[in-house]
């Protein structure tokens, strides 16, 4: 299940859950404006803009045009479920980890969902992810378990921090101060600059 406020519109909250809707809520009438299917772990919208909705069901991410919800691609190359997906905060880029890797796919002009980078892990399952705030284009941060993966994009190196007792089940960033928040299954919330 996952939610998101879509960035531009204010009176639009998207959710998904078990049984692969999606759902549109109108914020002031507190109704649900449509439904259709498509996401079942987690879905996110575009930064900035707000065009596309990411929505990860099984081993696919779907990107949809929010305006027409038609599937604008099927991003397809993880052999595990989803469990996580995160846009860089220009909306260029998008991350999807299963337990096995990591795949960034560009949305830059004329590249539009091709697979960019790709991680795999070695033995650390991947949970979650979010990208760094000051180096956004190439820098992830990737929960783990009891750790944070730090994954050059760019030179394609990544190194572990110990960071938790138990899973990284989320991470979040603050554009405006620069920090990351992990929050674990060890019932502990981090910061960390």
């Amino acid at each position: 299940m996952s939610l998101d406020f879509h960035p531009t519109k204010d009176d639009l909250i998207c959710s998904c859950d078990k049984d692969g809707e999606i759902r549109y809520w109108s914020i002031n009438n507190g109704s649900c404006a449509r439904v259709f299917k498509g996401g079942t772990a987690q879905l996110r919208f575009q930064p900035r803009l707000g065009k596309y909705l990411a929505a990860a069901a099984e081993n696919v991410v779907s990107i949809l045009d929010v305006e027409t919800q038609i599937l604008r691609h099927s991003l397809q190359g993880h052999t595990k479920p989803i469990q996580s997906v995160c846009w860089n905060p220009s909306g260029e880029f998008l991350a999807s980890v299963s337990e096995d890797s990591v795949r960034v796919w560009t949305f830059g002009s004329g590249s539009e969902g091709e697979c960019i980078h790709d991680l795999r892990c070695n033995g650390n399952k991947f949970y979650s992810c979010v990208f760094h705030p000051t180096f956004s284009s190439s820098l992830l941060v990737i929960g783990c378990y009891q750790s944070l993966e730090l994954w050059n994009m760019v030179e394609n190196k990544a190194m572990a921090l110990a960071a938790h007792e138990g899973l990284i089940a989320a991470l979040d960033v603050s554009t405006a101060t620069g920090l990351i928040a992990s929050a674990s299954h060890d019932k502990f919330v981090k910061l960390w600059k």
